[in-house]
């Protein structure tokens, strides 16, 4: 068994070959969408670019437990190409999660401005795996009306409801300012250690909901390390690599 709670510099598959078969609860990963933001983005074709994120993409499955889940970032449409390729897979689809970035102004006139990115959600199996729907609860948007609620409650279909003190079940449209727009000074757009951190609220979301305490959860793009902080703070193990050696140091103080 690997030593958990540790980041290796590694590509994914070299890694993967690592880790035993059905030990892994959650997998959160963070690829390169191919779009050339940095070296480390840069593929010679679509074609090239499907092959690699297949290559490791279908590896990891074997690594999930039978109950466990996996998420996976990248743009509307590389998610479009990942989610038909993934239907033939022995993994169920459970949620296209919508991230609006909150990212500031954008200027495309051509088309309408990208505001989101996407979050392919799968499990292993159609109904056998964790997801703790209390734990990621989010406010409710009419305060007044549900204030009103609390005290008599609202009818419906002949029963009265009640609003949850911990708010109203989570959606699959997720509002979280990016990192770069959360780390503006005097309203400017400042240089970032890694081209595309996550908000680490939003990382642990995801894994207040699809682990344990205690579970073991896999990064194979740990980036700036945002995936191993969320787990260090919720009491979660972590696997992790990334190629880039900058990065996983990088990592490696943060958690320190």
């Amino acid at each position: 068994m690997m030593e958990l709670n540790t980041i290796e510099v590694s590509d994914a598959i070299s890694y993967l070959n690592k880790i035993e078969d059905e030990s892994v609860d959650l997998m959160v990963c963070d690829p390169p969408y191919g779009i050339g933001i940095d070296d480390w983005d840069v593929f010679k074709s679509e074609s090239e670019y499907f092959e690699f994120i297949y290559s490791w993409l279908d590896i990891s499955l074997s690594k999930l437990k039978p109950n466990g889940s996996f998420y996976l970032f990248n743009n509307s449409y590389n998610s479009a190409i990942i989610l038909n390729h993934l239907k033939n897979k022995d993994v169920c689809f459970q949620n296209w999660i919508t991230w609006y970035k909150k990212d500031g102004f954008t200027a495309l006139t051509k088309k309408y401005n990208r505001v989101q990115e996407t979050i392919l959600y799968f499990t292993k199996d159609k109904k056998k795996y964790t997801f703790n729907h209390n734990d990621i609860r989010v406010p409710y948007e009419s305060t007044e009306r549900i204030r009103a609620a609390e005290k008599k409650g609202i009818l419906k279909n002949g029963k009265r409801w009640f609003p949850n003190k911990d708010g109203k079940l989570c959606g699959d449209v997720w509002e979280f300012s990016s990192e770069k727009n959360r780390n503006r000074v005097n309203g400017k757009t400042v240089k970032q250690f890694h081209m595309t951190p996550k908000p680490l609220e939003m990382i642990k979301r995801i894994i207040k909901a699809s682990s344990n305490e205690g579970d073991i959860v896999l990064d194979l793009f740990m980036g700036s390390g945002t995936t191993a902080l969320a787990c260090q703070e919720l009491n979660r193990n972590f696997l992790g690599c990334d190629i880039n050696s900058e990065y996983v140091e990088h990592s490696i103080k943060r958690l320190k």
